[in-house]
């Protein structure tokens, strides 16, 4: 493995902005930084029609289409729109994620969440980072009719995508990649919209967006809790620079929303009903998962281009009844599932990053220091092993890859939901909560459709189904083949 330390010693995760700020400590708990430098940073107001709070993709997309509505609407200005981080942009899981921009998803309302989503991502593709290379999707046969279904939805919602079967599967692969190992994958989906972007990027394109319309941007104040009126409204929110008052508040808090969520007076367990009647009870509102993903450099001479040249496109692969064994002989884990996408702005050199199913831990964890800084969430010892070994087992080119991992800290959590997908709702009514479920970095049309209902009144289509309610009418989702949460 190829070491390069931690982060402190100054090493390419820093890229590609290297003037980005130092870790800082907080009560001797050391904070991720803003994985851009910060110019303009404005004092907090003592009160503002729209207050937002995290500077993660959604909090920022949400605060730049907020601005950028009021003002076309001549409903307000983008100093109405404040915008509260206790670090910076991407200082959470938008920073540190894989960047991936996809659409494949076995839960059919999501279709719609990423269709409008990739609209933004294609509104301004150089400033967002967005590389629209597609995204290929491979199953065993037990997913046939998974696809079959996920693709007719996705066509529905209007975002077509190719479906192949078979030997047609296998002519596709190998048209694609011709070394690639077609063993096992019985069904295959493209998307030709989606693709990744980098998530160093599309922070400094947001956060320009935000200080181009005039948002006010407080960075380094931390929510401390919110002022709640007789009647559950937030009147204020309260911070380590104060209290603000607000007339609407929206959070995007990523891995901090069960804090959030708990000071808004949201309930910590509640019972779930699901369409088929049953009903589980007292589940909790949260769960932590513990990502596993990280970096790969191309060895010389090899590259993750396709036949006639082009950058491959992001490739997910879930072969449920097929096991990985390491190079003892012995079996990492019982099934293949690993995504992975050229990174070389990630990596600092040409380069690939990905990842695969991540940990269960529960419903309680520390959530500071966040990502490569904690030593409690590293990625496991057996990971890069099988990150690598599944890679060798798809593509000739890549079947000695593992001298080459990165090898430095890769960390992450995320808070999922009790069925492991987003909810878009009032928690009071006048505060907003996007509970993304650790969904998050693809979905930056949420911001925009959150917008346009602050500033039209009317809940947009796409995000309706994703009530808090449904656990209680019986309309929960989950009906997903996969072992893995994110599907």
């Amino acid at each position: 493995m190829t070491n390069i330390g931690r982060p402190a010693e100054g090493q390419n995760q820093w890229y590609p902005f290297m003037d980005r700020p130092a870790p800082s400590i907080v009560d001797g708990v050391m904070q991720n930084p803003p994985v851009v430098p910060v110019n303009d940073v404005a004092p907090l107001p003592s009160s503002a029609r729209f207050v937002v709070v995290g500077a993660g993709i959604h909090g920022m997309s949400t605060a730049y289409h907020l601005a950028m509505e009021l003002e076309r609407t001549g409903k307000g200005t983008g100093s109405d729109v404040v915008l509260i981080d206790k670090a910076g942009p991407g200082a959470g899981a938008t920073g540190l994620a894989c960047g991936c921009v996809r659409n494949f998803y076995m839960t059919g309302p999501l279709h719609a969440i990423l269709r409008a989503s990739v609209e933004v991502w294609e509104s301004d593709p150089v400033n967002f980072g967005f590389q629209q290379v597609g995204y290929v999707s491979i199953g065993e046969e037990n997913q046939v009719e998974d696809y079959v279904r996920l693709n007719e939805s996705q066509i529905a919602s209007g975002y077509p995508s190719d479906l192949y079967t078979g030997a047609d599967a296998h002519r596709f692969l190998k048209g694609l990649w011709p070394d690639f190992k077609t063993e096992n994958c019985d069904v295959a989906l493209h998307e030709h919209r989606s693709g990744y972007a980098g998530t160093h990027m599309v922070m400094w394109g947001l956060d320009q967006k935000c200080r181009q319309f005039g948002v006010q941007r407080v960075y380094g104040v931390a929510v401390t809790g919110y002022d709640l009126d007789a009647s559950g409204s937030v009147a204020a929110v309260e911070t380590t620079a104060g209290r603000i008052q607000c007339e609407q508040v929206v959070v995007g808090a990523g891995a901090w929303t069960p804090k959030h969520w708990e000071w808004l007076g949201g309930p910590s367990n509640l019972d779930v009903t699901y369409p088929d009647g049953h009903i589980e009870v007292d589940m909790a509102m949260w769960t932590y998962w513990r990502l596993l993903e990280g970096e790969v450099f191309l060895p010389p001479g090899v590259d993750y281009r396709t036949a006639d040249g082009r950058d491959g496109p992001v490739l997910h692969v879930e072969l449920m009844n097929t096991p990985v064994y390491g190079r003892d002989g012995e079996m990492i884990q019982d099934h293949v599932y690993t995504y992975t996408r050229y990174a070389a702005e990630r990596v600092g050199a040409p380069g690939l990053q990905g990842g695969t199913i991540p940990i269960r831990m529960g419903s309680e964890a520390e959530v500071d220091p966040y990502g490569h800084l904690s030593d409690a969430y590293q990625a496991d010892d057996w990971f890069p092993e099988y990150y690598c070994r599944t890679l060798g087992m798809l593509f000739e080119r890549f079947e000695d890859l593992e001298p080459y991992f990165k090898q430095r800290r890769n960390g992450g959590i995320g808070a999922f939901t009790p069925d492991n997908v987003p909810i878009f709702d009032h928690v009071a009514d006048n505060a907003f909560v996007i509970a993304d479920s650790n969904h998050g970095f693809k979905m930056i049309g949420v911001g925009k459709l959150t917008a346009s209902m602050l500033v039209h009144g009317e809940k947009p289509s796409e995000l309706r189904p994703f009530t808090l309610g449904r656990y209680a009418d019986g309309t929960t989702f989950g009906d997903r083949n996969s072992n893995c949460p994110w599907v």
